[in-house]
């Protein structure tokens, strides 16, 4: 008599190096509770030093697994079709001098971007206008509007990237989160078809 379970793979996990991955590391099973402990038990991949900092498991190789457990489960697969495997090596602790060297190269190279953009279009030259409008007076360097301006510039960079310092300011995320997920997105489509191409070729070479 055929059991049936259902098996939804999750997106991506992490794991360390010589990590053993089971059924229930990459995917869900639901089904009868005495089988579905048995094959969240069940060994998928053991990490190996060949596997460099990331690891595919399809579904199909999971079915194959839960097949050789046992040939009468039915098994209905629900979502992705692969779980990318990021192994996660231990960080090298970060030198105080190279944080130092990193943050002041991107403090000068921010601040002149800023400074080549508001040249570019004659941003000093158009609050010598705005406050001649304003006051009927010419002034050379007009800070009542310059000073504010600049305070401005700050607090919108906080607002728009959504954060101070490491608090979050509110729950929605920032422009450049969305960006970062996006691409995180297609960098794990490619990693997925490039590591399908491997199995196909490796296959074809076993044959």
């Amino acid at each position: 008599m055929e059991k049936t379970v259902y098996i939804r793979l999750r997106h991506r996990i992490q794991v360390h190096p010589n990590d053993v991955i089971t059924i229930d590391k990459v995917a869900l099973v639901v089904g009868d509770k005495e089988l579905t402990q048995k094959l969240r038990e069940l060994f998928i991949h053991k990490i190996k030093p060949s596997d460099k900092n990331m690891v595919v498991i399809d579904v199909m190789h999971v079915i194959k697994e839960v097949h050789k457990f046992d040939p009468h489960i039915d098994v209905q697969a629900i979502g992705a079709s692969q779980t990318i495997v990021e192994i996660v090596f231990e960080k090298k602790k970060l030198s105080p001098l190279l944080f130092c060297a990193v943050w002041l190269l991107l403090f000068i190279g921010a601040g002149l971007a800023i400074m080549n953009f508001h040249e570019d279009v004659s941003m000093q030259q158009v609050h010598q206008r705005i406050h001649k409008l304003v006051t009927g007076k010419a002034n050379a360097q007009p800070l009542l509007l310059q000073i504010p301006y600049s305070l401005g510039l700050g607090l919108g960079m906080v607002l728009f990237f959504n954060h101070l310092f490491k608090k979050r300011i509110n729950e929605e995320p920032s422009p450049l989160e969305v960006e970062i997920f996006n691409y995180q997105l297609d960098l794990d489509k490619y990693v997925a078809m490039n590591e399908n191409k491997e199995n196909l070729n490796e296959t074809n070479e076993d044959r």
